[in-house]
Formats: structure tokens, C-alpha cells, sequence
């Protein structure tokens, strides 16, 4: 998945520099900052159901404990 990303960030790169050694390296470097992007938005969606579990568990936990009562 991630390697579509930097080929998808590195053509459109080129297409918009041009051919030429500078037009390269601006395409690397805009290819690997997508392939960055990308990788952080394909890491959120697959830790997504481990972040709701653990909101649900601390909900849960919050509910079944007892309200204590203030010792003046």
C-alpha cells in the first residue's frame, strides 16, 4: 500500500518539475512526504478498533465502579 503512495507522489512530481536532476529529488522528496502522510493515515485506520476497545473498556470500568462518598 504504501509503496502506490510514492509511486503515486512521485509521478505526479514529475509531471508537474519535469525531467531533470532537481525535478528528481523534489519528486523523491514529495513522494516520500506522501508515502509519510499516507503510511500515519493507513496506521490510524488499522489502530482505529484497538483505540475504540480501549475508550469502551475505560467507559465500562468507570460505570461498575462505586461513587465514593467525601469524609469531611
Amino acid at each position: 500500500m504504501l509503496e502506490i503512495f510514492f509511486i503515486v507522489g512521485f509521478f505526479l512530481m514529475l509531471l508537474v518539475t519535469g525531467v531533470s536532476l532537481v525535478g528528481m529529488v523534489a519528486a523523491l522528496f514529495v513522494a516520500a512526504l506522501f508515502m509519510l502522510v499516507g503510511g500515519l493515515f493507513a496506521m490510524v485506520i488499522k489502530m482505529l478498533p484497538w483505540l475504540v476497545l480501549a475508550v469502551v473498556v475505560v467507559w465500562i470500568y468507570r460505570t461498575m465502579q462505586r461513587p465514593k462518598l467525601p469524609r469531611y
